[in-house]
């Protein structure tokens, strides 16, 4: 989810942060790699898994599939960008959860919606400062569709990359906001899931998390680039750090992997 990642982990891997004009329009590959994360925000328990996956990446004028997630770029000047996107998450078993023991699973959650971007400094030809804030709606798929409620994720984005782009490195420092029903999803107990160490609780909306986070890719010859990133979040000034299901103040999340490019077009994008 993208509470717990925020970001479609395949298309994070794979790519980098590089001028779409020196860039072939599409890219496809084979992805491999491991994270580890907490099971939810504020859960004791935390859920490593790996995955090999294929993958594509298109670079087109108003679709894209990049390392910002899938979307479609409705706006681009020198300074502001504005985009449709949509991220996914994985989902979490109750079982594989202490503290949710009895509850109904967290679902693989879908985002779809508007991100403003906002170029605040240039401090190199190759690096800046930018002020993203998404606007997202969150879909649960699990037994069918049902919609989960309203994020809000501004952070300031430091990002660079080398002129040849052998490598590339990102650090953001923002906050996640919910709406009540996001919140109530992960930390409201029903009162028929109430126990004696679980008892009833009614979530309210407001801040869920303080996220910093880094990561840093490098190409390994012509076809294969490494891939890390590092995260911290900090439950401390959630609104529902009251639940008994928010059981830790912060929270730390990381993941290594490799992608090999198979096969990409002769065509440049745009």
């Amino acid at each position: 989810m993208r509470i717990v990642r925020w970001c479609s982990p395949v298309l994070l891997f794979v790519s980098c942060a590089a001028h779409a004009q020196q860039l072939p329009l599409w890219e496809l590959g084979v992805f491999g790699g491991a994270a580890t994360t907490p099971a939810y925000p504020g859960s004791a328990d935390r859920s490593t898994r790996g995955l090999v996956l294929p993958f594509l990446l298109y670079r087109g004028e108003v679709l894209r599939v990049d390392q910002q997630g899938i979307g479609a770029r409705l706006l681009r000047s020198d300074r502001v960008e504005l985009d449709v996107g949509l991220a996914a998450s994985l989902p979490a078993r109750s079982s594989d959860v202490g503290a949710r023991t009895g509850m109904p699973n967290l679902g693989t959650l879908l985002e779809l919606g508007p991100r403003l971007k906002v170029t605040l400094a240039r401090t190199a030809p190759r690096s800046r400062i930018r002020l993203d804030l998404p606007l997202r709606a969150v879909i649960e798929a699990r037994s069918g569709v049902r919609a989960q409620g309203i994020t809000f994720e501004p952070k300031i984005v430091y990002e660079a990359s080398a002129e040849n782009e052998r490598w590339s490195f990102d650090a953001n420092l923002g906050m996640v906001f919910g709406d009540r029903k996001i919140n109530r999803y992960f930390y409201e107990v029903r009162p028929e899931f109430a126990t004696p160490e679980r008892p009833a609780y009614e979530a309210d909306g407001g801040a869920m998390l303080v996220r910093a986070g880094a990561s840093a890719s490098r190409m390994l010859g012509m076809d294969v680039r490494v891939f890390g990133f590092v995260r911290y979040d900090s439950y401390a000034g959630a609104a529902n750090r009251a639940s008994p299901l928010m059981q830790k103040r912060s929270g730390a999340s990381a993941g290594v992997a490799l992608a090999w490019t198979f096969k990409r077009s002769a065509r440049l994008a745009r």
